[in-house]
């Protein structure tokens, strides 16, 4: 049986560990860090919902939080386990994001960095948002990413792709209705996913009965100027490019240039 196209993304064709780890990569790393740093209570019980191979764990398990990790793909499961399983604070399980194995108010945090664009279909979007309302502590944070819908136009540009005609085809479906697919199996122009427009990502955490607190740009325009991944090696030009993107993160107008947004919201208490 041919696996699903984000079983084969990730396991055959996609490092996300290394992808965070190099080149501009690293900026969206970095400001994940401070989003979520800013939410996060010492001591915090983490859920790192679609965790991946532990690139966030790590560095929330360094802060001194106490890190469960579930993702879908028992292959990151595997490698997150063997790379933090060391740690007392760590634990990772294969789940699926809207129907944890988890008890109610359990977590004080939920982290939903990856399920959220990966589903493609809004009611399963609102199943994962609900299960992390769930199982997070009344007054508890809930952090999770989307992916501009207009990350693949711009991506496009910036990797000249778009002079494809059948990287065009994609972009188009992209910007009329959100759902990304990659007939081509080109790695380079990802898997089927979900873009949302920066105010549905909200929209979403409501109905699902979160409270919002914010919807943030993580990149800004750096991004997308691939120039620029030298200057992360400066201590002071790698301020210059962050701060390029804290300066607009809350601009309404310039939400949608990120490649990556992140709505914060809470349990009410």
């Amino acid at each position: 049986m041919e696996p699903p196209p984000i079983h084969s993304h990730y396991d055959t064709d996609f490092d996300e560990d290394q992808r965070l780890r190099q080149g501009l990569g690293r900026l969206e790393l970095a400001r994940v860090q401070e989003i979520v740093r800013r939410h996060l209570r010492p001591g915090s019980r983490v859920l790192d919902v679609g965790g991946a191979t532990g690139v966030h764990a790590e560095w929330l398990l360094d802060d001194g939080h106490t890190v469960h990790l579930v993702d879908l793909l028992p292959g990151h499961v595997a490698r997150a386990t063997e790379q933090l399983g060391g740690h007392a604070r760590f634990s990772a399980t294969v789940g699926d994001a809207r129907a944890l194995d988890l008890p109610d108010a359990s977590m004080d945090a939920v982290l939903l960095l990856g399920p959220l664009y990966h589903l493609t279909d809004r009611v399963d979007r609102l199943a994962a948002w609900r299960e992390a309302l769930r199982v997070v502590v009344p007054g508890g944070v809930v952090i999770a990413m989307a992916i501009s819908r207009f990350a693949s136009l711009f991506d496009g540009l910036a990797q000249s792709y778009l002079f494809d005609p059948a990287f065009r085809a994609i972009v188009a479906q992209d910007l009329a209705t959100g759902v990304h697919e990659n007939p081509t199996g080109d790695p380079r122009w990802f898997t089927t996913a979900y873009f949302h427009r920066p105010e549905e990502l909200a929209d979403e955490a409501t109905e699902a009965g979160l409270a919002v607190t914010e919807t943030v740009g993580v990149e800004g325009l750096a991004h997308w100027i691939k120039a620029l991944a030298p200057a992360l090696d400066d201590s002071a030009a790698r301020e210059v490019v962050l701060d390029s993107a804290r300066v607009i993160e809350a601009e309404p107008s310039l939400l949608g240039l990120s490649s990556h947004l992140l709505t914060v919201a809470t349990r009410p208490v």
